[in-house]
């Protein structure tokens, strides 16, 4: 049996990805109109996931809007596209973050903005 780098050997393929800060927050999504309360479940330099709202009826490829309220003085708000769908998860790829937020999430992230972690798909 062929092992893979974790040693499972299951051939699920393994790859990079940047670390993801566990970190729960109140977020506010937009789109078109719609808008959706709903939690941030982790958060990482390239994007985020999402409890997906009940009702939601987004799919992969929408841009969205994404406030996030952390404590009393930060608030990150950005665009990011929708990569992936699951029944409870809606995961999220920055597609654009204001200049004047940029700083401000990377402080947030801290170490985890230069790590990179493995993961498996599926």
């Amino acid at each position: 049996m062929a092992n893979d780098k974790s040693g499972l050997g299951d051939g699920a393929p393994e790859q990079l990805r940047p670390a993801r800060m566990q970190i729960e927050t109140t977020v506010l999504m937009s789109c078109n109109g719609q808008s959706h309360p709903t939690e941030l479940v982790d958060i990482s330099a390239t994007g985020a996931l999402l409890r997906r709202p009940l009702g939601w009826s987004g799919s992969v490829g929408q841009s969205w809007v994404l406030d996030m309220i952390f404590g009393n003085n930060l608030h990150i708000h950005l665009e990011a596209l929708v990569v992936r769908i699951s029944d409870h998860h809606i995961g999220f790829s920055y597609s654009r973050i204001p200049e004047d937020k940029q700083v401000p999430l990377w402080n947030l992230l801290g170490g985890y903005a230069d790590i990179l972690e493995y993961w498996k798909d599926g």
